[in-house]
């Protein structure tokens, strides 16, 4: 299967489906001590990007769950993600260059959910000798802004047209960073079109799909999982997602038709 430029958005069936997002964070809940059996992690720093309309709160629940797990977990502090505007881009790598000093000159990871993993793609180029890896939740960086349900809610939101910062949907930025990326996707996303989440796959960039909603892969357990999982991956011998055994029935194989 190859990278998607052109593909309609998320049928409306999927959109009200959005709804799956409180029943997930239930099972976050409920199943913490499962997700206790993922790989601990070694101390390095997290920096957790929002996406579009959200803030700090919304990533919370997948901060804590890092710092249990032996991470530096921590949020972007540029109150709520409206898009791109004149400060954000400069405002975010100063974040990760003073996060860099302060851990000691130690790389960090990003993840980013949505919106918020477009901006991680981006700073994962522009500070590559900073960046351990980098995490998509659910961001369309490969073809059209339009082909989202939130193309509206963003011009409204930042003031500005998706095609002023086409540079941020397409073009370079569905390159991967040349840092291990990883985007974890569902095929039942109701807010972007799931075909515009795939990195063309290298030896360093991978794609991972759940099955769950847009607005609970930031704490749907399988997609915690797999976070955790990417996370612990020694510095300099990052290896590819494993799908077998039991993760197979939790994992789909992304490359199916």
């Amino acid at each position: 299967m190859s990278v998607c430029e052109s593909v309609a958005p998320p049928s409306k069936a999927l959109f009200f489906l959005e709804s799956r997002a409180l029943p997930e964070f239930s099972a976050f809940c409920v199943m913490r001590p499962w997700l206790s059996l993922a790989p601990r992690g070694d101390g390095h720093p997290v920096l957790v990007l929002p996406g579009l309309l959200a803030d700090d709160g919304s990533t919370r629940p997948l901060r804590d769950f890092l710092k249990d797990h032996g991470y530096r977990a921590h949020g972007w502090k540029q109150g709520r993600n409206c898009g791109l505007r004149a400060n954000v881009e400069v405002d975010m790598i100063a974040r990760v260059d003073e996060l860099y000093e302060r851990h000691g000159r130690r790389k960090l990871s990003l993840v980013g959910w949505s919106l918020g993993g477009l901006y991680a793609r981006h700073i994962a180029k522009i500070r590559p000798n900073k960046i351990r890896c980098m995490i998509s939740l659910g961001s369309p960086f490969a073809g059209s802004p339009l082909s989202t349900n939130a193309w509206q809610v963003y011009e409204w939101a930042s003031g500005t047209k998706v095609e002023d910062n086409l540079e941020l949907s397409s073009g370079a930025l569905a390159d991967a960073p040349p840092v291990p990326t990883t985007s974890v996707f569902s095929r039942t996303d109701g807010i972007c079109a799931w075909q515009n989440c795939l990195n063309a796959e290298t030896h360093e960039a991978e794609n991972i799909e759940v099955i769950g909603s847009h607005c609970g892969l930031g704490h749907h357990p399988a997609a915690v999982f797999a976070v955790a999982d990417r996370l612990a991956q020694p510095e300099g011998q990052w290896q590819k997602f494993d799908r077998s055994g039991w993760r197979s029935f939790v994992y789909p194989d992304w490359r199916r038709e």
